[in-house]
């Protein structure tokens, strides 16, 4: 059998060394994207922002409040409920979410709040910051909700 020449072997060296350059690329996670989750068909115009977005396998819910006459039962389960469809419209669920921030127009609704919002979340809730809004919550709104989730 004829040995290769220099060239050829180089050649062949640096084939392989394409291959498997190509290779370990094919095999590395893909850089994450930005997407925006929308109810429906794309907005005509830009948005001020928009309800759910993720980058990569986490996923942003915007606040969603409650914005008609109701004590903070109601308007804590409606926010829930509204959460919870945008969760599950990008393809997550309650029991994806991470993190929670809830906002309070009035601090003194912190109990009954918590009588609404324990178990939606599963066995294991997320990490929970509350607060009470200084000025309230727009759209009077007694309760405003965003998360972060997981894909």
């Amino acid at each position: 059998m004829k040995k290769p020449s220099n060239t050829r072997r180089n050649l062949i060296t640096a084939a392989a060394g394409l291959a498997g350059a190509a290779a370990a690329q094919a095999q590395s996670p893909a850089k994450p994207e930005k997407k925006v989750h929308y109810k429906g068909a794309k907005p005509e115009k830009t948005p001020l922002f928009n309800g759910a977005v993720s980058y990569g396998n986490l996923l942003f819910i915007a606040g969603k409040g409650a914005h008609f006459p109701g004590d903070i039962k109601a308007h804590t389960k409606h926010v829930l409920d509204e959460v919870e469809k945008e969760l599950v419209n990008a393809g997550s669920s309650m029991e994806k979410v991470l993190k929670c921030n809830v906002y309070l127009h009035d601090l003194n609704d912190y109990a009954g709040m918590n009588e609404v919002f324990r178990g939606r979340f599963g066995e294991e809730p997320p990490v929970r910051t509350t607060i009470a809004a200084y000025g309230g919550i727009p759209g009077n709104s007694l309760v405003e909700i965003d998360v972060i989730a997981y894909i």
